[in-house]
């Protein structure tokens, strides 16, 4: 039976749902610590880098990007670190949602306003949608 702070890479990945080259480039970007090499040239890896992973990953679906994660982890380890401070990067994450969602519906919009213009009998000669991607910005309002 496998340790806590005993797990090879493979056990590690599987049991955080992620791949071992991802476990791989956590570390090359410090996102998550090396643990020193054993005997015979193997890592073990130990629960801390399981909920490492597990933090990164959940900050991810919340839309935080790798480097916003790491401040996030700085802040977590920091002892002089705030709650204030990740208030913080969490309402520019909410800003900047706000902002994507606001392009997505201008986006949405234009391809409706865009399929409601298109003759299902015109030559694709004659299609707006096509017209739009050849021409001017596919985004921009008539």
């Amino acid at each position: 039976m496998q340790k806590p702070n005993e797990l090879s890479i493979g056990i590690l990945a599987k049991k955080a749902g992620v791949n071992v080259e991802t476990v791989r480039y956590y570390e090359r970007i410090s996102l998550l610590n090396k643990p020193p090499t054993q005997l015979h040239g193997f890592r073990k890896y130990g629960n801390e880098h399981l909920l490492k992973i597990k933090f990164i990953k959940r900050a991810q679906e919340l839309g935080f990007s790798l480097k916003e994660i790491k401040k996030l982890l700085s802040l977590k380890v920091r002892q002089t670190g705030k709650c204030h401070d990740v208030k913080k990067l969490a309402l520019e994450k909410i800003s900047d949602v706000g902002h994507r969602i606001k392009d997505l519906q201008r986006i949405k919009s234009r391809l409706e306003q865009l399929v409601a213009d298109c003759n299902d009998e015109n030559p694709t000669s004659d299609c707006p949608i096509i017209d739009v991607m050849q021409g001017s910005s596919c985004c921009q309002d008539k």
